[in-house]
């Protein structure tokens, strides 16, 4: 068994596809069944040739085995999805069926109905009642109807309708995919940060996760018994030593370590790269050394390490380790990007986990440093802000562990981008190791030494910034900030740069103003935001967290994603239509968590 395959233990959920019919016989359902089955048949194409499971192979899709005209055949639908893993449900239809025996009961899987526009049949009807029946069980579903009216047998799939369907499908499966999986903390709270309190029930209802926990002292003891595997070592160390840049030593002179001392914490990083990986997702080589218990892991599909302080007070710090699993590469080449968050803050954790599941693209995980308005750039550069920065910049800048894939130095289009790993060239993948370096930490603040990753994020790449916060009465609460990297002159970014750790990776990020809300000045995104830490994902990727976080019941407290852009279920406009806001918060209050 490879270790790929520990890592996706259990394989992937499909995309379950429903044909419903009007019942009907002797003429009516006989001359709908080539249509109706045909358009699943064009709504499975679809998926499967846009849409790909972490590991970059395609979404599989299953269709019922016959039309479903009433409840025999609904139930026999649900039989055949729950043998075959389906945990996303898309109904389809060109008529008239019978709402209440057709629809798809299953309350933790995320649905919607695509009902056709035409003339010739009621598609438009059996939509809206079968919408209202969901509403009315308590079901929230998704509807999807074409703008334009549609000729009778007509098997196309219109853009506007495909876009809904690909929304709600990336939505849906990143729902299904975290089901039942874990949340690594290893550690527990690092400096009094609210979001590394890991949430056991957050994760659970919300989010159908199980919570994990290990305490630091592991890392000693796999260490010290050398519970990894000597040959990936030797191999990552060469690696490491052949492409990793140390930079050059800022701490004070009389800080400084020896070169013995920092040889040590190279083998050191090394070695906790290896075990925090092992720990997350299980390694059978482990197995081959007598090591049977831990070869198992533990399921995790995202982590944390709280690191500060009780291990970087005398052990190097985590960078090295969480900068390297972040990224879509190490030693064993490209691979896909494991979630893991700094200082253990589970709920910055959870949304690089949403950002990574709609993408599949690695996550940088930032402080939300600082709001640098253009007067106050000016001032200390001489130089002004214009483009996408002229309302004022904010400096996204973490002790060293956000992913290389940040750099920017892959391209898509001739353009910098972050890509899923699929798509990354060894060259490009290069490119980003050659643009970071690795600085000896800063001893004042990780006494135990360690390093930090350093590079500046090319300027031009969309970005969606996102946090969850937890609120007393609320809950889960999402925020949102689409905008776009910023290059500055070398000059102007050093003199800025150096006024806080040189020696720590930066993003500078102009968030999209819509003259409204939170969005009305740049200062306004950095006054609203919830917290310290952010996730920041590749693309414009506002709508598809919108509709992720109401699968989820998560109300989304601020974004600058327009209107119509929004997907939600079609109940949530019952809740009112004059404040979207207030209405997302009142429907997620009003349905609760989707595993409660």
């Amino acid at each position: 068994m490879t270790q790929q395959h520990y890592r996706w233990n259990g394989g992937f959920p499909k995309i379950g596809i429903r044909p419903t019919i009007d019942g009907r016989r002797k003429g009516v359902r006989e001359s709908l069944e080539d249509q109706t089955m045909n358009m699943a048949k064009g709504v499975a194409k679809l998926l499967s040739e846009n849409l790909r499971y972490p590991d970059g192979s395609p979404v599989e899709c299953v269709i019922a085995d016959s039309t479903i005209g009433g409840v025999a055949e609904s139930a026999a639908a649900a039989s055949k999805f729950a043998r075959e893993n389906v945990g996303v449900s898309i109904t389809v239809t060109p008529c008239w069926c019978y709402g209440t025996e057709t629809m798809d009961m299953d309350a933790s899987v995320p649905k919607a109905v695509w009902g056709f526009n035409g003339t010739e049949r009621p598609g438009a009807v059996y939509l809206a009642a079968v919408l209202s029946a969901y509403a009315q069980k308590g079901l929230p579903a998704f509807g999807i109807y074409g703008n334009d009216v549609q000729d009778a047998g007509s098997t196309e799939v219109p853009e506007d309708v495909k876009g809904k369907l690909l929304g709600f499908a990336r939505a849906g499966l990143a729902v299904a995919l975290m089901k039942g999986k874990s949340y690594l903390s290893m550690g527990s709270v690092s400096m009094g940060i609210a979001g590394s309190i890991v949430s056991d029930s957050f994760f659970q209802e919300y989010l159908g996760l199980r919570t994990e926990y290990i305490d630091m002292s592991e890392f000693v003891r796999r260490i010290e018994e050398n519970i990894y595997d000597p040959v990936e070592y030797e191999k990552a160390l060469a690696w490491v030593k052949v492409n990793c840049i140390e930079g050059p030593d800022n701490n004070p002179e009389r800080l400084q370590t020896s070169r013995e001392k920092k040889d040590q914490d190279w083998e050191t990083v090394v070695k906790m790269t290896i075990i925090a990986r092992d720990l997350m997702i299980g390694n059978p080589r482990l197995a081959e050394l007598d090591f049977g218990e831990e070869a198992q892991g533990h399921n995790a599909i995202v982590s944390g390490f709280q690191g500060q302080r009780q291990w970087t007070d005398h052990f190097p710090n985590g960078d090295f380790m969480e900068t390297i699993l972040n990224s879509s590469f190490d030693w064993n080449g490209v691979r896909a990007p494991y979630m893991v968050a700094t200082e253990n803050d589970s709920l910055n954790g959870a949304v690089m986990l949403f950002g990574n599941l709609l993408t599949n693209t690695a996550q940088i995980f930032a402080d939300v440093r600082t709001y640098w308005s253009a007067d106050s750039v000016e001032r200390v550069t001489g130089h002004k802000l214009t483009g996408a920065a002229e309302n004022g910049i904010l400096h996204l800048i973490n002790s060293g562990s956000a992913t290389m894939d940040g750099t920017g130095e892959q391209t898509k289009n001739g353009k910098p981008a972050m890509k899923p790993f699929w798509e990354i060239s060894e060259e490009e993948a290069q490119k980003c190791l050659n643009e970071t370096s690795w600085r000896p930490a800063s001893v004042e603040y990780f006494r135990g030494g360690g390093y930090s990753s350093d590079f500046l994020t090319r300027g031009g790449m969309p970005l969606t910034m996102s946090r969850l916060n937890l609120v007393k009465g609320i809950g889960p609460v999402l925020q949102i900030a689409e905008g776009y990297s910023v290059e500055l002159p070398a000059d102007v970014h050093d003199t800025l740069d150096k006024r806080t750790d040189s020696t720590w990776p930066t993003t500078w990020f102009a968030p999209i103003l819509t003259g409204k809300g939170s969005f009305t000045s740049v200062y306004n995104v950095m006054d609203t935001w919830g917290a310290n830490h952010g996730s920041i994902s590749f693309g414009h990727i506002g709508a598809d967290l919108i509709t992720l976080a109401s699968m989820l019941r998560i109300p989304v407290s601020m974004h600058n994603v327009s209107e119509d852009q929004v997907f939600r279920p079609r109940v949530w406009g019952l809740f009112g239509t004059d404040n979207a806001e207030s209405a997302d918060y009142r429907a997620c209050s009003n349905f609760g968590p989707l595993y409660k």
